[in-house]
């Protein structure tokens, strides 16, 4: 171990999702005397909420920058491929040390580190997935895993002392004992539960991912955002429209509502779902839409009930019946 004049000038950046094994790995570098600080990176897919509390919990800063636009290209066509959804676990940790890797320079980090425990995920923290994300992030050698570290080759960091490699952890496999147990040890109780962080892992999202990319329209970054809320429907001759199925849905539907290329559907007479065409569509396809949104009212199948439009150039209203449920299992996505 060196001494404590010379740990207190080594400083590390770490890629912090704000969950459990984050949270460990940062405060185990930091009860070793390393300068830690964390790099979240959010994206429509996953945000920095729980890296932030972890942050305040914790007393370690945390950058958070946005990397939409490179995600999504990578996103389109992963090299090592996407896991049981929409996920490319591989490439987006490849490129998250990537960008942590850039931000080394203005911070004076001598390495980059992260919560990984080897064998947790059958597919991205596997050995060779380790190895393939380390290699292929163009900071071989300087990326520390400090759970697994006595599981895996000696770093450079390891290697200049920078780090004392015995006071590293040997957890391995998908239980989460160990970091349980080590965070009641280091009285660290307020932290997410595992998993259900990423929405590329949640076949819904996945699937309406999927279809925007092979459809669209996707024009913006928000209809990544949209892609969360409501009930969507890919109707006759591709257009895309949004049904919410509860108050909250139609608040966050009408937040990325664009006034001057959407159109917005809503009830008149009786509460009802706010319907989004984005980007428009013809007066035919309005006409369909506005039917949709009265299948999920309590409206009568044969009565006809009237709906406020809100388009581009101006506001109208429209009298349609409702449509039959069953024809809607069709177009849902």
């Amino acid at each position: 171990m060196m001494d404590n004049a010379l740990q207190k000038t080594v400083k590390a950046i770490g890629l912090s999702s704000g969950g459990l094994d984050s949270i460990l790995a940062g405060v185990l570098l930091k009860k070793l005397g390393i300068d830690v600080l964390w790099a979240c990176f959010k994206t429509p897919f996953f945000n920095a909420d729980h890296a932030k509390m972890a942050s305040e919990k914790t007393g370690i800063p945390v950058l958070v920058q946005d990397i939409t636009p490179i995600y999504v290209e990578m996103l389109k066509n992963p090299k090592q491929g996407y896991g049981k959804n929409m996920n490319p676990c591989m490439d987006c940790h490849t490129l998250m040390y990537q960008c942590a890797g850039k931000l080394m320079p203005q911070t004076g980090a001598q390495f980059l580190f992260s919560g990984e425990v080897l064998g947790q995920r059958p597919m991205s923290q596997t050995r060779s997935a380790l190895n393939y994300v380390e290699k292929q992030s163009g900071f071989q050698g300087y990326i520390l895993r400090p759970l697994s570290a006595k599981h895996l080759p000696e770093t450079i960091p390891e290697q200049n002392k920078w780090v004392d490699r015995d006071q590293l952890l040997d957890i391995t496999g998908r239980s989460r004992k160990k970091q349980i147990d080590l965070a009641e040890q280091w009285g660290i109780t307020d932290y997410p539960k595992s998993g259900g962080g990423c929405l590329l892992t949640d076949s819904k999202y996945a699937q309406r991912l999927k279809d925007l990319f092979d459809n669209g329209p996707f024009h913006d970054f928000r209809d990544l955002y949209l892609l969360q809320w409501g009930r969507h429907f890919r109707l006759p001759k591709n257009q895309k429209i949004i049904v919410g199925r509860n108050e909250g849905d139609n608040k966050k539907i009408i937040h990325y509502y664009r006034k001057e290329s959407d159109i917005l559907l809503k009830t008149v007479d009786f509460p009802g779902p706010t319907t989004l065409i984005p980007y428009g569509c013809n007066t035919t396809t309005i006409a369909e839409a506005a039917s949709i949104t009265l299948a999920y009212t309590k409206s009568d199948t044969d009565t006809v009930s009237c709906l406020q439009c809100t388009r581009p150039d101006g506001i109208s209203e429209i009298t349609v019946k409702p449509i039959a449920r069953d024809i809607l299992k069709n177009w849902i996505l």
